[in-house]
């Protein structure tokens, strides 16, 4: 049997190469290829990375969906039906939204893939396959190591990808997270992260944990951080504001190699984070203060800050400027407000009326970087300030003075990396916006019905 696992990209513009800073490593397909029976012969195209070749020998694809790419998802799985090779898909959009996934694929694995593609695999080759798989799981409970051999000859970024767990323990209202795992946070043991880590081919690059929130259950993360001690690596993650609350978490964190974490801030405005379901990010310490406690641990920050709530005055949106040059963040996303389906943002804006487009993730007319709903200030104002804001953060000026906060730059690896992460931001500032979703010149997306 042969295989082939497919990763689209957001969209394509003629004559240009696609934004840097999106192209990591697809660890959930290297999970899929590893949980796929020895017997299947596995072929993989990074859609933002090279041409897909339809013609290419396969008896079966799986395509992973996420909600940005669900309309060239759909375009490629067009093009691989016309030739009557049958689809598989699954992601974060194929459980969302798996009626409207379906009407593209053959089959829809709905959730979390281990548990369940080895029956995928076992009912296609029966000639049996279903049109919907969905299986509750302990993700814990596997003890898959991902099959990165799939990265092989693709120039990603030099960083590698791992998880310790999936799911997050908060319901902030714009997250889709929570849904997709059904408000469950499961953990691997960590005995396999450790055995994972230790046969990398690399362990010296830097490690991103992608969990949504690696501290969410601090206890489980004292004791991963302490197993990571004797391994000796440099990794970076994902966790929220309220580990400022516990110093030995951060002891442990530092000590076990971490260079720095990612938070969503998302707002300055007290009244906008308990709008959003986030006002555990205004408790105790203030913003500024929370800040200066993490650096004083030797740990980098990157930032995420949302526009679209209501509060975005030019004011304001240069107040959370200062904010972010005047405490030397490492790095900032400045994003705006885009309701995902499932959401609980999603779903108050739909019965409000307010959202501008059916599905804005399948229209022609939509781009990345525009605002698809009704919001109490003008659109065009909110995305040009998302805009200006990256410009000014990440202006020369603003990457040399960040410079003077030391932790930014201690060290050679991430002297090396702040250059490289900030100039590419400074360079993907304006190619990302308007990129369009899906590629122009694959106009027709035929429905599983009309194919």
């Amino acid at each position: 049997m042969k295989l082939t696992l497919i990763l689209p990209s957001v969209g394509k513009i003629e004559g240009e190469k696609y934004i840097r800073a999106w192209q990591m490593e697809p660890l959930p397909l290297a999970q899929l290829a590893a949980l796929t029976p020895d017997d299947v012969t596995i072929s993989f195209f990074d859609d933002r990375m090279e041409s897909i070749d339809y013609d290419h020998p396969a008896d079966l694809v799986a395509i992973s969906v996420e909600t940005y790419t669900a309309r060239r998802a759909y375009q490629i799985a067009s093009e691989f039906r016309r030739r009557g090779i049958p689809i598989v898909m699954g992601g974060f959009h194929a459980s969302l939204c798996p009626d409207e996934v379906s009407d593209y694929a053959d089959a829809v694995v709905v959730g979390e893939a281990e548990g369940v593609w080895e029956d995928v695999i076992a009912d296609f080759k029966n000639g049996q396959l279903k049109e919907r798989y969905q299986k509750a799981i302990n993700f814990g409970e596997y003890d898959i190591i991902p099959d990165r051999s799939i990265y092989e000859g693709k120039n990603y970024l030099k960083i590698t990808l791992l998880e310790a767990g999936r799911g997050c323990k908060f319901r902030c209202e714009f997250c889709s997270i929570h849904n997709v795992f059904q408000q469950r946070h499961t953990h691997r043991k960590i005995t396999s992260i450790v055995n994972e880590i230790r046969k990398l081919k690399n362990p010296k690059r830097l490690l991103f944990f992608v969990d949504d929130n690696i501290c969410s259950d601090k206890e489980y993360a004292k004791e991963l951080f302490r197993a990571l001690v004797p391994l000796n690596i440099k990794w970076v993650g994902q966790a929220d504001i309220t580990m400022v609350r516990d110093e030995e978490l951060m002891v442990i964190m530092r000590k076990s190699g971490c260079q720095g974490i990612l938070i969503g801030m998302e707002s300055l405005d007290k009244e906008v984070l308990k709008k959003m379901n986030k006002a555990f990010n205004a408790s105790r310490l203030s913003p500024a203060e929370a800040i200066k406690k993490i650096h004083s641990f030797g740990l980098r920050l990157y930032l995420t800050f949302l526009f679209g709530y209501g509060n975005d005055s030019p004011e304001y949106a240069e107040k959370v400027l200062r904010f972010c040059i005047d405490n030397k963040i490492f790095m900032v996303g400045f994003n705006h407000l885009t309701p995902f389906p499932g959401t609980e943002l999603y779903n108050t804006l739909e019965a409000e009326n307010r959202l501008l487009f059916e599905k804005w993730w399948l229209s022609e007319d939509y781009r990345y970087g525009m605002i698809p709903f009704e919001t109490p200030q003008d659109k065009t104002m909110i995305e040009e300030q998302s805009k200006y804001l990256r410009k000014s953060f990440y202006s020369l000026r603003s990457i040399l003075y960040r410079m003077s906060n030391w932790i930014n730059i201690k060290g050679w690896m991430m002297l090396n990396i702040y250059f490289i992460i900030n100039l590419m931001l400074r360079k993907d500032t304006g190619q990302r916006m308007r990129f369009p979703l899906g590629d122009p010149n694959q106009t027709i997306i035929c429905r599983k019905s009309k194919v």
